[in-house]
């Protein structure tokens, strides 16, 4: 009796076994990733912000070889200056720092570097020499294509020394303030400050000469910077290794880290 009482107890746990294997298993949980969703960095200003307009620079060195160039930009980097290198219509490439309030203070400062023998030649450009200085544009141009136009003079220059950050010559917001300074309109120095004090652009205003902002690190926080050139591209200086270029923003890399745009430009 005890015997069959065990036997029977056995083939009912053994019915629920098996019932429980035939039963349809749960699907596998996916993986879901979240759109990416920035976080503001800074609270927009309520008005417009306009870049000032450049002061005194100086321009110095004539070199053949871009690398050249690069390493007196560093070197003036190291003395606590702006400074960035371009390709000039000569064919030669040259390199300006600098933005100071009077042709006295820019030629001291021209001096002393020279006596410390970073630069020999120099030459200092006036606030006046610039076209939006002016108020005269290419023929048939506004401020903005300007902007563009230098800004395509810089593709194929070289991303030398460092990553997208301040001291690194021609990163990503160096680029920029190149492209500014060399129309006579001066922008802080670090992608975080060009963000921070632009007037902020909604996508369907976006303009020729904006800037565009990504986060590409893991912070999460603004750490790149391009110029808008139209037509859903944009001009910058991508990373190590890589040379000055064009790109789209519908990339889809750029378009996941789309963190907002800015102007300078009225």
């Amino acid at each position: 009796m005890g015997r069959n009482r065990r036997s029977t107890g056995i083939l009912f746990f053994a019915a629920i076994l098996v019932s429980m294997l035939l039963l349809p298993g749960c699907p596998a949980r996916k993986s879901i990733v979240a759109p990416y969703q920035p976080k503001p960095l800074f609270k927009p200003k309520d008005v417009a912000a306009v870049a000032e307009r450049m002061g005194y620079s100086i321009q110095a060195g004539a070199f053949r070889q871009v690398n050249n160039a690069a390493r007196l930009t560093k070197k003036l980097e190291g003395q606590g200056l702006d400074a960035f290198y371009f390709a000039h219509g000569s064919g030669y490439y040259k390199v300006r720092f600098g933005n100071f309030p009077t042709l006295a203070a820019a030629s001291a400062e021209a001096r002393r570097l020279r006596d410390l023998g970073i630069v020999e030649v120099y030459y200092v450009v006036k606030p006046g020499e610039y076209a939006v200085a002016r108020g005269k544009a290419r023929a048939g141009g506004s401020i903005r294509d300007d902007i563009v136009e230098t800004a395509q003079d810089f593709i194929g220059l070289p991303y030398l020394w460092g990553s997208c950050e301040l001291n690194a010559p021609l990163d990503c917001s160096g680029l920029v303030m190149a492209v500014y300074q060399l129309n006579g309109l001066n922008v802080p120095r670090t992608s975080e400050e060009q963000y921070g004090s632009g007037a902020p652009v909604v996508m369907p205003d976006l303009d020729k000469g904006d800037l565009v902002f990504f986060a590409t690190a893991s912070s999460g926080r603004v750490s790149h910077v391009g110029i808008y050139i139209g037509d859903g591209k944009f001009i910058h200086a991508p990373g190590r290794g890589k040379t000055i270029c064009a790109d789209y923003l519908s990339n889809t890399y750029y378009r996941e880290r789309f963190y907002g745009a800015r102007t300078y430009l009225r």
